[in-house]
């Protein structure tokens, strides 16, 4: 006589990360922190990975519910400093189940473009783009990337062995609508990078989802940052009309519930069929401005 499992459908077992072991670069601000919280505040152990030692532990000490926030200094861009994390993180608990990683940056000043922008305007301010700042961008939004989820392989694959969630280990990539958008957000180089990291994504997902490692990608678009702080607080003065062109349709930008949504439904249960997808959290802003998504 065969047995039959009836799995739960309750939300409360579907979007559980409860003892999910998770690695977070980028995550003492902004969408990292959001990302950060929701796992940790649901029961996961979540290492965030930054640049400053002194944000990290503020986060630690100050965001965590169960205590289970732990703050390793490096920086994402560093092959050295990726291969000290990942030795601490093998040392201390010998796995990982999840890699977000979320850390980048803005990019150059934006090359600000008018119906009326004379071309010898627009040739000098795309010419004046300092080759170093293109760089950076690039280096910390697809190289970081590259790299982090690289260095993770091995936790992610003992993740798996370990058999501590039901789902199979995963990288989620925090990329951005500037992937899509044919109006920068900000500086070309930034979208381009963020099309350019979306894609490769969508490699590694084809390359690894057969060894159980999944990749996944979340696009967001105006969500509150370090980096958006004056877009945010600008887009509050708008007129309606105008705000749903600028923020998004529905006439504000993200917030920590958003974001928290679409992390649990990635790393739980509940997204355990996906890799490769890319999910868009943008309250509609790509519906309503020039854009190839």
């Amino acid at each position: 006589m065969s047995s039959s499992f009836t799995p739960s459908l309750a939300a409360a077992d579907l979007f559980s990360v409860n003892g999910l072991v998770a690695v977070v670069t980028g995550g003492a601000t902004g969408i990292g922190l959001m990302i950060v919280k929701a796992l940790e505040e649901n029961g996961a152990k979540v290492y965030i990975v930054g640049r400053r030692k002194e944000v990290l532990e503020k986060v630690a000490k100050e965001e965590s519910k169960h205590g289970n926030i732990i703050p390793l200094q490096g920086d994402a861009s560093s092959k050295p400093d990726l291969e000290r994390i990942v030795s601490h993180v093998t040392k201390e608990t010998g796995y990982i189940n999840l890699l977000v990683a979320n850390a980048g940056v803005a990019g150059p000043d934006p090359i600000k473009i008018t119906p009326d922008t004379p071309l010898a305007d627009i040739q000098r301010a795309l010419w004046d783009t300092d080759p170093a700042d293109f760089d950076r961008t690039f280096s910390n939004n697809v190289r970081a990337v590259y790299f982090s989820a690289a260095a993770f392989l091995p936790l992610l694959e003992a993740g798996n062995q370990k058999g501590n969630v039901s789902q199979s280990s995963q990288v989620v990539i925090t990329s951005s609508i500037g992937a899509y958008g044919r109006v920068p957000l900000a500086h070309y180089a930034y979208s381009a990078s963020k099309a350019a990291v979306t894609h490769m994504a969508k490699q590694l997902a084809t390359a690894l989802t057969r060894y159980n490692i999944r990749f996944n990608v979340i696009a967001p678009g105006l969500y509150p940052s370090e980096m958006t702080t004056e877009i945010v607080k600008a887009a509050e003065q708008l007129p309606i009309a105008e705000k749903a062109v600028r923020v998004s349709p529905l006439g504000r930008p993200g917030n920590s519930e958003d974001m928290a949504g679409c992390v649990l439904w990635l790393a739980s249960k509940a997204g355990a069929w996906l890799s490769g997808t890319v999910v868009v959290t943008d309250g509609g802003k790509l519906g309503v401005v020039p854009s190839s998504y």
